[in-house]
């Protein structure tokens, strides 16, 4: 019964979680945290009790949308009809993420984001290394994870304050533009 409680209490918070990311994209870190409640389906009191200041909240929202995306890797690659699909379809991914933390970048940085950094280079760095990996046989560029990570966070930059811009179709070119050239039919 021990172990229910802990997977209820485990899927609440990824609930919470998943809400605060929502509810920061829409608002910014500042909106109330009683909208953050309202979306996830909780009172107040059950957002304090799991992260007691809104930086703590907002760590663990940049925590579990790294995770997110670190596990989505190896399950696209596994379902997609081709890895270079795979890899397209994480991106797009990584693009909310990163859209998502450079609304969070501000109050991230007032805290010690190193470790956060870090973590976040830690997780997806391999994520990506065995994405292009897989999918070597059908890119042409000889591009490392790092280059193509960094490559698409410097597309994301300002996407979040300009409804002009789109980010995600960015970084699909980006992706689209991997893929070796078909041979010419006779």
């Amino acid at each position: 019964m021990t172990r229910s409680k802990r997977a209820d209490a485990q899927r609440n918070q990824q609930t919470l979680l998943d809400a605060a990311a929502e509810v920061f994209v829409r608002s910014g870190v500042d909106a109330p945290v009683r909208d953050i409640a309202a979306a996830a389906g909780v009172g107040m009191g059950t957002i304090y009790r799991h992260f007691p200041t809104r930086a703590d909240l907002i760590i663990a929202v940049y925590r579990h949308q790294v995770e997110a995306c670190a596990e989505a890797g190896p399950a696209l690659l596994a379902a997609a009809d081709s890895p270079h699909a795979a890899l397209g379809r994480w991106i797009d991914l990584f693009v909310d993420f990163l859209v998502t933390k450079h609304g969070l970048a501000g109050v991230l940085h007032t805290e010690d984001f190193q470790p956060l950094h870090t973590y976040f280079l830690d997780r997806l760095l391999p994520v990506c290394t065995a994405l292009l990996d897989a999918a070597a046989d059908e890119i042409q560029a000889d591009i490392t994870a790092y280059e193509l990570m960094r490559g698409v966070g410097n597309l994301c930059v300002g996407a979040e304050d300009d409804d002009r811009y789109d980010a995600r179709r960015l970084a699909q070119l980006l992706v689209t533009g991997l893929a070796a050239p078909r041979p010419a039919q006779p």
